[in-house]
């Protein structure tokens, strides 16, 4: 894919369709339960604080592959 291509599709809204919010909602809910795990488990310091980061990007990173990669029945 061209570079100019790439940077429309990343930023350009994607309106969800069809079964990406039900994936989106599996996803936050999954990583919320291992943030509480982790927040359980774990001191709290800049790890901790880094890991908690981590795993929002890891979230958005994973919604972006769903809504960026995937095209729309219309």
């Amino acid at each position: 894919m061209d570079p100019r291509d790439e940077i429309e599709n990343w930023f350009t809204y994607h309106k969800p369709f069809s079964d990406q919010p039900a994936r989106y909602e599996r996803i936050r809910a999954k990583a919320k339960e291992l943030a509480v795990v982790i927040e359980e488990c774990c001191a709290p310091c800049a790890d901790r604080t880094a890991t908690m980061r981590l795993l929002r990007l890891t979230i958005m990173s994973a919604n972006s592959t769903i809504a960026c990669n995937e095209l729309p029945p219309w």
